[in-house]
């Protein structure tokens, strides 16, 4: 394993030599999706532990270039891990993509367009907040050739927009959602619960009034106090296990009334809308991540390469440019693989074929049947040689039913 170490960037792997020999078989390689990373965002939330880099007074023209060509660098650079597949989604992450001037997306797209074979419906979600809405730049946002909004509300009740730190308040909420629904026919609310002083009350009237938009696509993540943040130091009075609880239940019964299905842990769809991106990383897909602090997965056909690129803007863009963004690449150890697996594959109710286990993690089903029995037995999964499921109780506890995967509680993969 390589070390991360911000000062010193590494270079690109040497493909012939990641194309050797190994233990693991993989027979085809999975979906490929692209993830850009924007690190800027005008102010940082006192929950967020995403790597955001405060830009209050927006992101330098000069700023903004110099980092459109480190990702342009950046790509080049990784080229050859992925040569010739095709690319099913991109998603532009961070921090506050929404902050990028509309002519930037646009060149952004166009140079990712001009490296690399994107699907004839390729899946391009941006996400957007509020308090960096403009009409006209969501209408520039689509033409460039996004296909797909994330709008980051959260809540659109101003007394906890205020508590959580958010820049944007009711009025501008519902302006962008408006403006979004006009613009795109496939977009996503992300909603907060569990809010500081939050009633069950106030959390039914913010999803009612997002339902109201009949969005494709609902997020709805429970408030958690993060490692590192600010609420960690300075943490807020939330509502108690039994009303949380309580939040989500009604959450997951109210949607499911409205006609979207609760597909994967925090997220709730219409049919058809399910966020591709995200699947595929349930799914144990590949993505190649570009960009300050992001991450990638690539398979090949007998071994999975992780990399994460530096996480500072200024050392990623000095890095980037001279051909050395990279801040750690190592091989995935094959006694890991089946926790990585189902660490994804778990967080979706209705799990995932079988079959996919030997194909995207290259071994056989005997490397992690121990594990399985284990979650058997203990009902928090059901598993056969068509599909592994979590169960409602296994919904439940996730984190137990995901951490029996770990080489430490069976014995190690074979």
């Amino acid at each position: 394993m390589i070390p991360l170490r911000e000062h010193s960037a590494l270079t690109a792997p040497d493909v012939a030599h990641l194309l050797r020999p190994g233990t693991l078989r993989l027979p085809v390689l999975p979906p490929l999706a692209l993830y850009v990373h924007f690190p800027w965002c005008v102010r940082k939330c006192p929950y967020c532990d995403f790597n955001s880099h405060e830009a209050a007074g927006g992101v330098d023209a000069a700023v903004e270039q110099r980092y459109l060509d480190a990702l342009r660098a950046d790509l080049d650079a990784a080229l050859p891990l992925i040569w010739g597949r095709r690319v099913s989604t991109i998603f532009f992450g961070g921090g506050t993509p929404s902050l990028m001037s509309a002519a930037a997306v646009e060149r952004l797209l166009s140079d990712l367009r001009a490296r690399l074979p994107l699907e004839a419906d390729c899946e391009i979600t941006l996400e957007a907040n509020p308090g960096t809405f403009e009409a006209a730049k969501f209408t520039a946002f689509r033409a460039a050739g996004v296909n797909r909004l994330s709008i980051g509300v959260q809540s659109f009740d101003d007394r906890q927009l205020d508590r959580i730190g958010r820049i944007h308040d009711r009025a501008q909420a519902l302006a962008a959602i408006e403006a979004a629904a006009r613009q795109f026919d496939n977009f996503n609310l992300d909603l907060m619960y569990a809010l500081p002083g939050q009633s069950v009350d106030d959390m039914r009237a913010d999803v009612e009034i997002a339902l109201g938009f009949a969005p494709p696509h609902l997020s709805l993540y429970q408030l958690t106090v993060e490692p590192n943040t600010v609420f960690a130091k300075y943490r807020p009075a939330l509502p108690d296990e039994d009303t949380a609880a309580a939040m989500h239940e009604w959450i997951e019964d109210r949607l499911e009334a409205a006609g979207c299905r609760h597909y994967e842990v925090s997220a709730y769809a219409r049919p058809g809308r399910q966020c591709r991106h995200n699947l595929n990383y349930w799914q144990f897909g590949d993505y190649l991540g570009i960009g300050a602090g992001a991450h990638s997965k690539i398979s090949f056909p007998q071994r999975i390469l992780r990399q994460s690129r530096l996480r500072q803007p200024a050392s990623y863009m000095n890095g980037a440019l001279r051909g050395a963004a990279l801040a750690e690449s190592n091989e995935v150890p094959r006694a890991e693989l089946g926790f990585e697996f189902m660490l994804n594959a778990l967080r979706l109710n209705d799990g995932l074929p079988a079959r996919l286990f030997t194909e995207r993690a290259g071994m056989p089903m005997s490397a992690i049947e121990v594990a399985l029995r284990k979650a058997e037995d203990r009902g928090l999964m059901t598993a056969d040689f068509e599909r592994f499921r979590p169960t409602p109780l296994g919904q439940r506890f996730l984190s137990d039913l995901q951490a029996l995967f770990l080489p430490s509680h069976h014995g190690g993969a074979s």
